[in-house]
This record gives structure tokens, C-alpha cells and sequence, in this order.
């Protein structure tokens, strides 16, 4: 695959926090994932503490919780991570969008085997939710790969909800 383009510049404060998943094409552990959250808190001056929190299944399945670190790798622009999942194995994580009021962004793999579509809103508008998407078709992705992630809110139990307001990261780190 062509090398994917990146953001120009993260500012890593204020890219920290709780993004909503709306739209995702997911790794088999995510592929049926509901109210999905990720958060992120920065540890030093490279190093993400993440929390990705979703339902399984459906609005009433149980809450899984995953906890990758991540490692920021291009200390000019901050928009290439490596996310370690497993203490031998580090995935390519590149931020591909984030606007400029830190709304909106897209993680993606060079490989587009994977990508992510997330907002600080938890639920948004059809014609933003396709906006970002030709976005996505235009980084080289099959868009028709792209499952829409349900979101409702509030919910009870799910932990950004219990965390609220402090961020999921900060709230599951203890």
C-alpha cells in the first residue's frame, strides 16, 4: 500500500480524553461493538495510557474493556503511534485526521486493514458521519467495509458513564 498521510501536527493535550466510536472497520475482538469509547491520557511526554470500552453484542451486552499503551513514534508531528496491545507485539497507529477544534478524527493503518472514525460527541448527524467517510474512502479504504457503531446514551454501568466527568483512562487506571 501507498504510504497513508498523516495529520501536519497532534497536540497531544489536547488530543487526550474520550473519543466515541461512530464508525469503525473493526478487529474481530470489536466487531459487534456498542456505545464503543476510547480514551486517552498522556504519561510523560510520549506515552498513551488507553482505555477502549464498549458493549458486546448489543446495548444490554456486557461491558469489555481493553487497555493498550500506546507510544508516540514521530515526535515532530505526534500523529504516528505505536498501540501494544501485547508485550511483543506493537501495532501502527496513525492519527490520519483530527480537526482543529480536536471534534473529530480518523486513526488508520498503512495496511487499511483497520480504521476508526471517532468524535467527542457521542452521537452525531448522518451528514457528518458521511463526511468523515468519503475522508476515509479518500485515505484508500473500502468504505463498504465500514460498520456504523451503534451509540446511546446515557448508560448506565458502562464505564465512561461512571466516569463522568473525569476521562475513562483516568477512571479505569486506578
Amino acid at each position: 500500500h501507498p504510504p497513508l498521510p498523516t495529520a501536519s501536527y497532534v497536540d497531544l493535550e489536547r488530543f487526550m480524553g474520550d473519543w466515541y466510536v461512530q464508525g469503525h472497520i473493526p478487529a474481530s475482538s470489536e466487531k459487534d461493538a456498542y456505545n464503543a469509547v476510547e480514551s486517552y491520557a498522556l504519561e510523560g511526554e510520549r506515552r498513551v495510557l488507553t482505555t477502549y470500552a464498549f458493549r458486546d453484542g448489543g446495548f444490554d451486552g456486557d461491558v469489555e474493556v481493553m487497555k493498550p499503551t500506546g507510544t508516540v513514534r514521530d515526535r515532530e508531528t505526534n500523529a504516528e503511534w505505536g498501540m501494544k496491545f501485547f508485550w511483543l507485539f506493537s501495532a501502527e497507529y496513525l492519527v490520519a485526521h483530527v480537526d482543529e477544534a480536536y471534534t473529530e478524527t480518523i486513526i488508520a493503518r498503512t495496511a487499511r486493514d483497520y480504521v476508526w472514525i471517532m468524535t467527542r460527541e457521542e452521537e452525531i448527524s448522518e451528514a457528518r458521519y458521511e463526511r468523515l467517510v468519503a475522508m476515509v474512502a479518500d485515505l484508500g479504504y473500502d468504505v463498504t467495509e465500514l460498520r456504523r457503531v451503534p451509540q446511546r446514551w446515557p448508560d448506565p454501568g458502562h464505564p465512561v458513564t461512571d466516569a463522568a466527568p473525569r476521562s475513562l483512562a483516568e477512571a479505569t487506571r486506578q
